[in-house]
Order: structure tokens, then sequence, then C-alpha cells
């Protein structure tokens, strides 16, 4: 997909602008590759320099934890640049982030999602469409990348020869996501080896029957089906031996836990529960410390603004 040049902005404007892009949670049990969520976990990328010179580039300067390899905030910006054929600045970036990485938390979508709308800061608005098309053939796949760009609950769409869209459900206030990140870290690629080529057809109804009631559940508030509506049967099997303690989450029986999934593609364990409610953080605590398994547990909040630009002032221009 290719879009005409738009002049809207003055490139030196964005200097000092930070890209602020959430993390995000996918799957959520039975949707996989459909659903995601965006949570309270962050990705910044703040613009300290900008050259007016043509170069479509980014180049990341600073990035806290370091990124060994290519950077997928460099790779969004040069993709963005190649899709549309605007012409672009080059643009050096600090990039700071709390999502951890390998995680199942949405990391890598994160960082695309930051190069794109770098990319729109300097060059002109870009439409939805193009911003999920981007994102989703830089990432393979969209459902972190929605909940990541538009924040919320997704389910996202994608279309042969056409780009992709997402859809928007509501979130309910007064539930959150309770997540166990095993200090091991899980590449997606391995964990999509793991998958079976052919599933059976009473399996792959099965998950079509939850995902839906997941979402009617979620906008009803009806908590007491989201414990079978969040069950699976295409990957977390699958993903088990990957995956530190998933199947005793998945089994636990504990009135405060409404329901039990794999985050992601792993390693991090979500559970859903009531907000305010400490005691499935700490029972979750409790099971890995048992099981020798060093985690970091955190209790999420949904982030319902996504990836935004926060304007402040500037740090250096080029010329």
């Amino acid at each position: 997909m290719s879009l005409k040049t738009v002049e809207t902005v003055r490139p030196d404007a964005a200097l000092g602008a930070e890209i602020v892009v959430p993390g995000s949670v996918a799957n959520l049990g039975g949707g996989f590759d459909t659903l995601g969520v965006a949570v309270e976990l962050y990705l910044r990328a703040r613009i300290v320099e900008v050259r007016d010179d043509g170069g479509s580039r980014l180049t990341v300067a600073r990035s806290v934890p370091a990124v060994s390899g290519g950077n997928a905030v460099e790779r969004a910006f040069e993709l963005a640049a190649e899709r549309t054929g605007r012409r672009a600045p080059s643009v050096t970036v600090d990039v700071t982030s709390d999502i951890p990485m390998a995680a199942g938390l949405g990391s890598s979508a994160a960082a695309t999602v930051a190069g794109l709308r770098v990319f729109e800061r300097v060059t002109g608005p870009l439409e939805d469409a193009e911003l999920l098309g981007a994102a989703t053939k830089a990432e393979g796949h969209a459902d972190n990348a929605a909940p990541a760009l538009f924040g919320g609950l997704n389910s996202v769409i994608e279309v042969e020869g056409a780009a992709p869209y997402s859809l928007r459900w509501a979130w309910p206030r007064d539930l959150t996501l309770v997540v166990a990140t095993p200090v091991v870290g899980l590449a997606t690629a391995k964990a999509r080896a793991a998958l079976p080529r052919e599933v059976p057809r009473a399996d792959a109804i099965f998950n079509m029957q939850r995902v839906l009631a997941l979402v009617h559940a979620l906008q009803q508030g009806e908590y007491d089906r989201l414990r079978e509506a969040v069950k699976d049967r295409l990957h977390q099997s699958a993903r088990s031996s990957l995956v530190p303690l998933l199947s005793e989450a998945l089994a636990l029986e504990d009135p405060d836990v409404l329901g039990a999934f794999l985050s992601g593609a792993g390693p991090s364990v979500a559970l859903l529960a009531r907000a305010g409610d400490e005691k499935v953080a700490t029972r979750l605590s409790s099971m890995y410390e048992r099981a020798g398994v060093e985690a970091t547990v955190r209790t999420l909040s949904v982030d319902d603004q996504g990836s935004r630009v926060l304007e402040s002032g500037a740090v250096r221009r080029s010329v």
C-alpha cells in the first residue's frame, strides 16, 4: 500500500517529542492470533535529533534495556518510508522500556509501533489501516500490534490482498490481569515452532465457541463465565513444556481467579482478577516461589489510550 507525500509537519518540530506505546497480552486463551489487550507497561521513544536530509532512516542512540542485533524501532521506521514513499528525515531517538523482552507481553509490537509513530510524527499523519498494515507486515501477525496502536481490547481480521483491521471491544474497568513473568526468555519463533501444523476439527470448534463466549462475557460483565471462556485447545498445551508452571496455573482452583491463560507466546502467564484483589497476586507469587522458579508478578490494568505522542522541549537540532 502506498500513500502520497504529505507535507503537514516541519520535521524539526518533532524534536523532544516522546512516543509512548503500551505493552499487550495476546490470545487470552482461545483467541489465538485473534485477540489482544493493551496493558500499562510502556515503551518510550524520545526524538533527540532530526536531520532534514531525506535520509529516511532512524537510529536508536540509546536503549534501556540494551537490545542486541537489529532494532524493531529502526526497522519499522524504514518500512514505513518504503511503504509510503514519503521523503523522511534522518532521526535519532532514545528508547526506554519497562516491557520485558521475549516475555509474551508485546515488547516487539510496541517497538514496531514506536518506529511507525516516530515516522508519522516527522512526516505527517498516517491512516489507521496503513499503520496496522505496516505493523502486521513487520510482526507477522496483528494481535499485539492492534492494542499497541489503539489501546484496549482488540480483535483483528487479516484479509488476503487487503489491509488488516481491528475491532475495539470494551474492557471492564473492575477487571485486571495478574501476570507472572519467569526469568527465562522465550522467542516467539521458538514458541510457534512447537505448534502442530494441523488441529482436529473438534478443537477448532472448541476454541471458536470459547472466544465468542469470552468477548460476550467481557461485554456483559459475566465474570462467572470467564474461567471456561479462556480455555484453549490450539496452542497452550503444545507450549506447556516451554513455559514454567503453565499447566499448574491453568489448573488453579481458586474462587478469586476468574480465568488463567498463557500471555501471548509466553513464558508469562496471566490470571484474570477483580481490581483491588491482592490475594491473586500473592497466590501466584507463592506458586512460583514454592517451585523454585524466579518470576516477577505484576498486577496490570488495561491501557485504553494506545500509542500517543507527548510533546516537550527540543534537545538538539541538526541541519
